[in-house]
């Protein structure tokens, strides 16, 4: 996490020196998404030994029972932290999602290894579906998910589609790619890590000092974000029989920072994103301890 830390603390120099920032990040940030993450993905059953195929389903039926218990907490429990009833749906987004794309995959590959980025795709398609119909509700507040707010095409975007064929090739395990297609994609993949990295730091670099030292409300949030929710899921999950294994990973997902996509959609519905940048800033600070402790104290 230090090694992981190091590069966040590069971007933000960057951004405050001006060589990361503005459109430069926005471009990088799609680079990422769009090219970078789907390699990363594909190259975990490119190299060495193949994922075991077994922990497909299991990874999926934790995934959909997590968001499911997230989706209620999100819900119901903003109007204790709060009493801004706008700061209601950021607040549940926040509780609900957090940074698998930019933070989950290079934590869990520093963890478990470059493989195990394969089981935090698969529990990356529930987070994905959850985060644009349960995530936008939250976040513009409305009692349902209309059309034009949830498009089909994102259960059809690189890096669901490199999630899907990641699962194909596990489940039916093929495992004589050509050196021709895994080596570029694992040299591509390799670009994901330090590049979100710094684009966490350099996003950081654009925060107040105010917005830096959060308040109650804040800290309140990234309390539930970082500790009780991921401690609470992992053991009611291990009660209803998921392997070690399984629940490790599953927590290890759900103990990220908060998701920017929170600020991308608050943004796009013309939201206030005081407090969810507030929070995003102060989770994606605290878990660089919060991670390291919870691996200790439950892995």
């Amino acid at each position: 996490m230090m090694t992981l830390f190091a590069l966040v603390v590069v971007g933000y120099i960057g951004g405050k020196q001006g060589f990361l920032g503005g459109d430069f990040d926005r471009q990088l940030s799609k680079l990422v998404i769009n090219i970078t993450c789907p390699a990363l993905i594909l190259s975990s059953a490119m190299t060495g030994e193949l994922p075991d195929k077994r922990f497909i389903l299991p990874l999926l039926l934790i995934s959909a029972i997590t968001y499911i218990i997230l989706a209620c907490v999100a819900f119901s429990l903003p109007r204790y932290i709060t009493s801004r009833k706008k700061d209601e749906g950021p607040i549940g987004f926040a509780l609900m999602f957090g940074n698998v794309g930019f933070m989950g995959y290079p934590v869990v590959a520093s963890i478990f290894g470059h493989e195990a980025v394969f089981y935090a795709a698969v529990l990356n398609v529930v987070n994905t579906f959850a985060v644009f119909t349960i995530g936008t509700v939250l976040i513009t507040g409305k009692s349902k998910v209309e059309g034009e707010r949830f498009q089909k095409k994102v259960l059809y975007s690189t890096p669901m589609l490199a999630a899907y064929l990641t699962m194909g090739i596990v489940a039916l395990e093929i495992d004589n790619i050509p050196e021709a297609i895994s080596q570029p994609l694992t040299m591509l993949g390799n670009i994901t890590v330090p590049a979100a990295l710094l684009i966490i730091g350099s996003s950081m670099s654009n925060l107040s000092l105010r917005a830096m030292l959060g308040n109650r409300t804040v800290y309140a949030t990234t309390l539930f974000r970082l500790a009780l929710l991921p401690i609470g899921i992992h053991y009611l999950m291990g009660t209803l029989g998921f392997s070690s294994f399984v629940v490790n990973i599953n927590t290890l997902v759900i103990a990220m920072p908060v998701a920017t996509y929170g600020t991308i959609l608050c943004l796009k519905y013309e939201k206030d994103t005081t407090m969810i940048t507030e929070v995003t800033f102060i989770t994606t600070l605290l878990s660089m301890i919060s991670i390291p402790l919870l691996v200790m104290l439950l892995f």
